[in-house]
């Protein structure tokens, strides 16, 4: 790299440190949270390459914004993309390093909105009703698929926990979100014996130092990662033809807690949802449910094939 590209690439590392101490320190997001959002900073200096991010203009963010979705980027990666960037340059603002922001008024081209996949009510019990016979870790593994289950958690939170969360007397956990926000949530009755159960077994080789709720086999907080892997394993084992993934489980709560309520509101308090708009996608799975027993049902309905 020559001298006159080494200061922009020193002036942007300098920056996006300061900038993740900003998200870490005073908005006090997550790690997680912090790491998607580097992701997409680095994205905006391979867009500016030997380009000063001071001197960057709207119409080259909007040309590198339309080249990426002509090599694939869905619209909603376009959009988190652009509001990371929006939020770095008001940063850079308030350090008085730019004088203006390129982002704002940019918006990321729309895309059909895919409803998340779900599983059925008897899907969803049959990939938590896992057989515990088979050693600690199925005993822990269900424990985590009924909490998944029953409250709607996100993965990151279910790693998150420690065991104080919980609080059986009231059927509730306490659970830190997006933002660091905190919610209570309910725990269901095969929840709570699960819990207890994996909590017996969790004292017999969880380290003193580890508040973790969930640990691996060598005494330490158990990665997302891992929870992925093991929910994979246990979907294959219990015969479930999707690929289920954790969040499969959180979507699979709003759309039957939604079916059988109807409480939109209350579906995004549990779910931990900032905007109601967010939480509407499940009105949209319910109403394909209420057709397909409609079409079903009535005489009068589509044509059966």
């Amino acid at each position: 790299m020559n001298s006159a590209a080494a200061a922009p690439a020193a002036a942007q590392q300098d920056a996006l440190r300061g900038f993740c101490a900003y998200l870490s320190n005073e908005r006090q997001y997550s790690p997680l949270t912090v790491q998607n959002y580097t992701r997409d900073i680095r994205q905006l200096f391979k867009a500016a390459g030997d380009i000063p991010l001071g001197d960057l203009k709207s119409h080259q963010i909007r040309r590198y914004i339309a080249q990426l979705h002509g090599s694939g980027l869905g619209g909603k990666s376009l959009a988190r993309m652009l509001s990371a960037w929006r939020g770095f340059y008001v940063y850079l603002l308030r350090e008085q390093k730019c004088s203006n922001n390129p982002c704002v008024g940019l918006r990321a081209p729309k895309s059909p909105r895919n409803l998340p996949h779900t599983l059925s009510p008897d899907e969803a019990v049959r990939m938590v009703d896992l057989p515990v016979d088979d050693g600690v870790l199925s005993v822990r593994d269900k424990a985590m698929f009924e909490l998944l289950y029953s409250s709607g958690l996100r993965l990151a939170e279910l790693v998150g926990l420690d065991p104080a969360a919980l609080d059986f007397a009231d059927a509730a956990v306490r659970v830190t979100g997006k933002g660091n926000k905190t919610r209570i949530v309910p725990l269901g009755s095969h929840a709570i014996q699960a819990l207890q159960q994996w909590l017996a077994a969790r004292a017999t080789f969880a380290t003193e130092a580890e508040a973790a709720l969930f640990i691996n086999r060598n005494g330490g907080r158990l990665s997302a990662r891992s929870v992925q892997l093991r929910m994979k394993e246990w979907g294959i084992k219990q015969g479930l033809s999707s690929n289920v993934h954790p969040h499969l489980l959180r979507h699979s709560f709003a759309s039957h807690v939604l079916q059988s309520s109807g409480d939109l509101r209350a579906v995004q308090e549990m779910l931990g949802h900032a905007s109601i708009s967010t939480t509407q996608v499940y009105t949209h799975l319910d109403f394909q449910y209420l057709a397909k027993i409609y079409d079903g049902a009535h005489p009068r309905a589509k044509k059966k094939p």
